[in-house]
């Protein structure tokens, strides 16, 4: 069976069961799960390039936001954040260069990437690189008073919310009308594509407090929009997250990892309100009971923060829980969702530790942020190894094929 044969038929594998693939198929099928299965050129192998891939410069780049964001800095932590935004740069100009590639060499892909029913669903991907890249220009590449970077950078967060509020509505409304979907089939996956327009919120909670008063303002009140949006689509899946769990059980084996993704909402809402609160410009002068509004609601936001924090701890056990009852034996990109996601659950504690004053949450972040940065080169050592000896770009071991 050849390469394009198996990718159009898409072909699940049970990697779990173990299932003997030869005999169920036939002779000459090819077990995807053999040491010693044929060995594809580069060309062949970019036919399964998916948009999955993207979740490597989200990783990078959230660990660029975590290293600024470090609450006990030492000489030389800062030029280290700067390499690895410079990094991440390189990271999403190959990955951009790489999927163009595969759309040219293998034409229909694009069409049929987007729309696949699971390998669709990593598209946004793609634009939550770019919040990451957005967020840690605005930390590494802008100046202080550069007028100039401080309207692009605007002008950029304002482009970014109209495309990612198009994508969220035109990709559920697209998989509504186009899949059919059963419970025990859900996964972390589907709340990608709200995802993008929710990371608004967490850009505006980072550029708002260098723009001047007249910006600021709508920026903090487009993000508290769209991440409201965002949290509030989450939770509705979070409901469907649940049933499926009660009644299917926990995923496969080789997607538990996807269970991560869950932490993401609660912990960048909670990341972006005490930042967009304390956005707030000086001049911002409304009026509660006689008392300036804006000190309210920062504590407001602190306590929804908190609020939001405990739900990401829980989740996060959740999936700790499952990965260590049942661990992935091969490696799937989707093993970054132990990193992007929990990047946003590091930060939000860092901040709600600098808003409680308390050196004690600050030390425990740290050592959240040393585990996670164990945690990143692992899974980039994996993925190394993995490209290396085809374990993915090859064909049934991507998102291009429906592995529930």
């Amino acid at each position: 069976m050849t390469d394009v044969d198996l990718h159009e038929k898409g072909h699940a594998h049970d990697v779990e069961k173990g299932k003997d693939h030869d005999h169920a198929h036939g002779h000459g099928h090819v077990d995807i799960n053999d040491p010693n299965r044929p060995r594809y050129g580069f060309k062949q192998r970019l036919h399964h390039f998916t948009w999955a891939w993207f979740t490597t410069s989200m990783s990078t780049g959230g660990l660029a936001l975590l290293i600024f964001a470090q609450p006990f800095q030492f000489p030389g932590l800062r030029q280290i954040g700067l390499a690895v935004y410079i990094i991440n740069i390189i990271i999403f100009t190959i990955l951009n260069a790489c999927l163009i590639a595969r759309f040219i060499i293998h034409t229909g892909d694009l069409t049929a990437s987007i729309t696949h029913p699971r390998e669709g669903f990593f598209v946004p991907t793609y634009f939550l690189s770019l919040a990451t890249l957005i967020t840690s220009t605005q930390r590494y590449a802008i100046p202080d008073n550069d007028t100039n970077l401080v309207w692009a950078i605007k002008t950029a967060f304002w482009g970014y919310v109209t495309i990612s509020l198009l994508l969220a509505i035109g990709q559920f409304s697209y998989v509504f009308s186009a899949h059919s979907f059963g419970l025990h089939t859900m996964m972390p996956t589907w709340i990608l594509p709200i995802f993008p327009i929710m990371l608004s919120g967490t850009i505006a909670s980072v550029i708002a407090e260098t723009q001047p008063a007249i910006d600021a303002l709508p920026i903090i009140v487009a993000g508290l929009t769209c991440q409201g949006l965002g949290i509030s689509v989450a939770f509705m899946m979070y409901a469907h997250m649940i049933g499926r769990l009660m009644q299917a059980g926990l995923p496969n084996r080789e997607h538990r990892p996807g269970l991560y993704m869950n932490v993401g909402p609660p912990a960048f809402t909670a990341l972006a309100l005490i930042g967009m609160a304390n956005g707030l410009p000086d001049e911002f002068d409304m009026q509660v009971a006689g008392i300036s509004a804006k000190p309210l609601i920062q504590v407001w936001a602190l306590v929804a923060a908190i609020f939001l924090w405990a739900l990401a701890l829980w989740w996060f056990g959740v999936a700790t829980v499952a990965v260590i009852r049942s661990p992935p034996k091969y490696f799937h990109l989707g093993w970054w969702a132990m990193v992007f996601p929990n990047t946003g659950w590091v930060l939000a504690t860092i901040t709600i530790g600098k808003a409680l004053g308390n050196d004690g949450v600050l030390y425990v972040a740290t050592g959240m942020s040393v585990v996670l940065l164990i945690m990143f080169f692992f899974v980039g050592y994996h993925l190394i190894r993995a490209v290396k000896i085809q374990d993915i770009m090859y064909p049934g071991r991507d998102e291009d094929v429906n592995d529930h």
